[in-house]
């Protein structure tokens, strides 16, 4: 006799591929809620930091990568802090820094 059961998963996929430029493209989706999607490009590796800041330029979440290989890499942000906690609706910043380079995008969490 068959037993019924469910598996549920999540998957991501990030697609690596040589790039010859730096990018921070827009998040998708904008606005978001509850998970956003920030990709970026790097044309050589080194160590990489993407900070999402609020309005007053207060640090809400930091995430360091160090010495990352070249290529488009995504990273999804659940509107939550540091600390796991969500964050209020609003508009953040988010920046990317690698090496001399430097790109900053808004975004828009709404609840």
């Amino acid at each position: 006799q068959l037993i019924p059961f469910a598996i549920s998963f999540e998957l991501h996929l990030r697609v690596e591929f040589k790039v010859d430029y730096y990018d921070l493209a827009q998040n998708f989706p904008n606005p978001f809620n509850p998970i956003t999607t920030i990709r970026y490009a790097l044309p050589n590796g080194g160590d990489v930091q993407l900070t999402i800041y609020d309005l007053r330029g207060r640090v809400v979440r930091r995430y360091t990568i160090d010495d990352q290989g070249p290529g488009q890499f995504d990273v999804d942000w659940n509107g939550s802090n540091s600390k796991g906690e969500v964050v209020g609706s609003g508009v953040y910043l988010c920046r990317l820094e690698s090496g001399n380079y430097t790109e900053t995008i808004k975004m828009v969490y709404l609840k």
